[in-house]
């Protein structure tokens, strides 16, 4: 917490007989003192970074102090909402991490940058609040969790839907056998690219940079590329350079659901083969737009990801040999129906049990116990993603070692576990 927080704590120690501390330092009414207060730095406030801002200032224990954003009008934009002065703001991350008074951070950025972001700000002393994926590539991934061990940070992933009543519930009910012995896992993700800030082709030629866009930082470590309106900010996904379509986007909250349900969250599969892969054939959207990920893990259980109009097959579908569960947000469909109403037995394995994402990330900045989706489980989820990302992209089956994390099929598939850093930023 605070500076002044720690000094009052350390002065107190070893002090015999009651302490009496004034109002005006425990808060009136329930609400937390400043001194108490978490304090928080924000990097990337535009798209899904203002809706964190925004949850995180409902809550009363934390106090955001600064904002980080390429985009000037983001910038601009997340100081208002956040109450702060023009000073309080930054087009440079690392401006923002150097803060002493700074405790955490949230990061929600392209994910080319949650990398080096969450990386730095560890080392800086910062917890840190990273949206999906945790990172871009299992390289990056490993030094995530690497680091987040060895300074002991808290790190909680956006994978929010482990926050959820219904994903908790149908994971409770997979692990604790109610579906009998589960066989399959079946994820649908969305199958056409939506494209945000305009009406883009991906055809578009080189624009001249707008004024309140640092470019040069918003690529970072990302290859050199001409700006165009139609690769920054949402539509980054749809670009390899930046991550395979939503083979991350939305898999990377499926998957998630399912590496849970599944108690994997401390493995990865041990093989993926694609096929119906396909692309736009001209353009800069060349993310697969369509296709079928076909998985197996080492405790038998195989599972398909594929690309579907069929809103309501995305999602995260369990199926065991008496029955099945699926879930996403706010549904929860069980067969048999009665299921539904099944409550666990006092020895069955219970989850860990969150209802509020950002409030779960806050409460663990004070405690120093894990979150609801930490460093490692957040690590093996997005692996899944990106090995998908690499079979669809190399066309072929790969076989993945969990436990040194290699690929052992393929060099050239194994050279795609790390993503090229561009000039002087690099993992160090």
């Amino acid at each position: 917490m605070s500076s002044t927080r720690r000094g009052f704590l350390k002065s107190t120690l070893g002090l015999a007989g009651p302490l009496i501390v004034p109002s005006s330092v425990l808060g009136k009414e329930g609400a937390t003192p400043p001194n108490e207060r978490v304090q928080l730095g924000c990097i990337g406030v535009g798209g899904m970074g203002s809706g964190n801002l925004s949850a995180f200032l409902q809550d009363k224990r934390v106090e955001v102090l600064g904002i980080c954003d390429v985009d000037a009008n983001h910038r601009s934009k997340g100081l208002e909402t956040a109450g702060l002065k023009p000073e309080a703001g930054t087009g440079d991350f690392r401006e923002l991490i150097a803060r002493e008074d700074i405790d955490a951070v949230m990061i929600a950025t392209p994910d080319h940058w949650h990398a080096l972001m969450t990386g730095a700000a560890i080392k800086s002393g910062k917890d840190v609040y990273c949206e999906k994926p945790l990172a871009a590539s299992v390289v990056e991934g490993r030094y995530v969790c690497r680091l987040a061990e060895q300074y002991r940070r808290v790190i909680q992933c956006g994978t929010w839907r482990r926050s959820g009543i219904y994903t908790r519930m149908a994971c409770e009910w997979v692990r604790n056998g109610y579906i009998g012995k589960l066989q399959r896992i079946e994820v649908g993700v969305p199958a056409k690219f939506e494209i945000r800030h305009g009406k883009f082709t991906g055809l578009e030629k080189e624009e001249i940079v707008p004024k309140e866009l640092d470019y040069e930082m918003w690529l970072g470590p990302a290859p050199n590329a001409p700006y165009t309106a139609a690769r920054c900010h949402f539509n980054f996904r749809w670009i390899t350079d930046y991550a395979p379509g939503y083979i991350t986007d939305w898999g990377a909250h499926f998957l998630d659901v399912a590496q849970w349900g599944n108690d994997t969250d401390d493995t990865a599969p041990i093989s993926v083969a694609p096929s119906e892969v396909m692309r736009r054939e001209r353009g800069i959207y060349n993310a697969p737009e369509a296709f079928r990920l076909d998985y197996r893990y080492a405790n038998g259980v195989e599972m398909t990801m594929i690309s579907t109009a069929n809103q309501a097959l995305w999602g995260t579908k369990f199926i065991g040999e008496e029955g099945s569960v699926f879930t996403e947000n706010t549904k929860l469909i069980t067969d048999p129906a009665g299921l539904r109403t099944t409550k666990l037995k006092p020895t069955d394995e219970k989850l860990y049990e969150s209802s509020n994402h950002h409030r779960n990330f806050i409460d663990s900045v004070y405690s120093r116990e894990a979150t609801a989706a930490p460093a490692e489980a957040a690590h093996r989820a997005a692996t899944c993603c990106h090995l998908g990302g690499i079979a669809s992209a190399t066309g072929k089956e790969i076989q993945f070692d969990p436990e040194t994390e290699t690929i052992t099929n393929s060099d050239k598939a194994n050279g795609l576990l790390k993503r090229e850093m561009r000039g002087d930023w690099q993992l160090t």
